[in-house]
């Protein structure tokens, strides 16, 4: 696997979300979380202390999120939605049918998706988004799925992404 990073498609309403998020967990995030490690150590014997160890996994997860955004972020590319509905773009959402069955998802980052939405979603790098990229409503393509078996998909129709 490779070290490169994919630039990541987000409008700008996504890409200041993102940020906003990011400067919270990097200030106020980090703020709080210092302070609860420091109210469990005072507790005592840290084997023992759950809150300790619960407060330090909660630590480790909000960095880990800081690290996925500050490498989004880095490599974002921010836009409009795409103009033309007719071909599968980042930042469309794609109605396919896939293996005979209607399968509708936004092709791009999740980081765009609100965070109460239900829309499945697919990266331009995955294999579906690699096969589809680029090609019209009623074109049929395949690809590779990592058991090996060749996905038959046909594009159905394809439109802006809305919030």
């Amino acid at each position: 696997m490779s070290n490169e990073s994919v630039e990541t498609w987000l409008t700008q309403e996504a890409f200041d979300r993102r940020s906003a998020e990011l400067e919270q967990l990097e200030g106020e995030g980090r703020t709080e979380i210092a302070k609860k490690i420091e109210a469990a150590r005072e507790e005592g014997d840290l084997k023992e202390n759950g809150g300790y160890h619960a407060a330090k996994e909660e630590q480790g997860k909000m960095e880990a999120r800081i690290r996925v955004l500050t490498e989004l972020l880095r490599h974002a590319k921010v836009g409009d939605a795409p103009v033309d509905t007719d071909v599968v773009q980042p930042g469309t959402v794609v109605t396919a049918t896939i293996l005979g069955e209607k399968s509708v998802f936004l092709l791009g980052s999740r980081e765009i998706v609100a965070e109460d939405s239900d829309l499945d979603v697919y990266s331009e790098g995955s294999p579906l988004g690699v096969a589809i990229l680029g090609h019209k409503v009623g074109t049929s393509t395949s690809y590779v799925a990592p058991n090996g078996k060749e996905i038959s998909v046909e594009i159905v129709k394809v439109e802006n992404y809305t919030f």
